[in-house]
């Protein structure tokens, strides 16, 4: 029987292969890229056949190194699963989202664990709308834009659908928001810095208003729609992420057109990796949460 190669080295060719780069899987591994050099080419010398083709500008793999990674992956990812189902504890799941979506995943979150504490998850904010699993340890992240890059295994959430949201109070104050140029009585709050959004949906309703360019403009949605909470101004929210503040009755959209900017929240995880069983539950879950928001229809 041939004697199998050694686990580091595996493990190193596993790390290498997923950035391709000896530089980057060193600084993963904590050894020096020499280190990681020697271990992959005595992986090679062991197995009778190159892993990697060496370039000029990095690392390839050859046909025989993307034959052996998948199972090679699946070789740690059943030892991970191993050590942690014998240990008794389950480890968090690690979730990275913008804080722009927080209205709505955090109280989904709060609930999950609530129905599955056996299912623990760790959520990292972050002002940032991208993830680089190359270099963050996450197990998914939920990111904004446009379509995801095709490197990514991605779910759509929902869409970004534009409307002004403000206090119930604010509508039943001395002045009314009847008409879109009503909107030049009050404060217009922007979830950034520039004003972007509310020129979206006013290029959509075929109108204008003086006071644009005037107002608090904001660093995130959340601090925006936080703000008009309290009565301060109308912002410009999203109908989705504003559903649980329009159900509970702390804000209110005085107009019916929702608009569809072509920007989206998906819920995505490294394709290279195939998700754990508590990460695809997890990811189910919070697909069927989103479900039919997308049924809103804009006016």
């Amino acid at each position: 029987m041939k004697r199998l190669p050694p686990l580091p080295a595996l493990h190193t060719f596993l790390v290498t292969a997923q950035c391709c780069n000896f530089t980057h899987a060193a600084g993963l591994l904590h050894i020096t890229q020499g280190a990681v050099s020697r271990q992959i080419a005595g992986l090679e010398s062991h197995l009778g056949y190159p892993l990697f083709q060496r370039q000029a500008r990095g690392l390839s793999l050859t046909t025989q190194g993307r034959e052996l990674l998948p199972r090679i992956q699946q070789v740690f990812a059943l030892i991970e699963e191993a050590v942690g189902e014998v240990g008794g504890k389950r480890e968090a799941l690690q979730l990275k989202a913008p804080t722009c979506i927080m209205r709505w995943l955090l109280p989904r979150l709060l609930q999950w664990q609530a129905e599955r504490p056996d299912v623990p998850v760790e959520l990292t904010t972050t002002v940032q709308h991208s993830v680089d699993f190359r270099s963050e340890e996450f197990d998914a992240a939920v990111i904004y834009g446009g379509q995801p890059d095709e490197q990514l295994s991605c779910h759509r959430l929902f869409d970004e659908q534009l409307t002004p949201v403000c206090a119930p109070q604010l509508l039943a104050g001395p002045q009314p928001l009847e008409a879109f140029a009503d909107l030049e009585r009050h404060m217009l709050l922007h979830p950034t810095r520039d004003q972007r959004d509310w020129e979206a949906w006013l290029r959509a309703a075929g109108t204008r208003v003086r006071n644009i360019g005037k107002g608090q403009h904001f660093d995130t949605l959340d601090l925006a729609m936080s703000v008009a909470v309290q009565g301060a101004g109308v912002a410009m929210g999203d109908w989705v992420l504003s559903g649980d503040d329009l159900r509970a009755g702390r804000l209110v959209a005085p107009f019916s057109l929702k608009v569809r900017t072509g920007l989206a929240y998906y819920l995505v995880y490294p394709q290279r990796r195939e998700p754990s069983p508590q990460l695809r539950e997890l990811i189910d879950w919070l697909l069927l949460q989103a479900a039919g928001v997308e049924g809103e229809q804009i006016a």
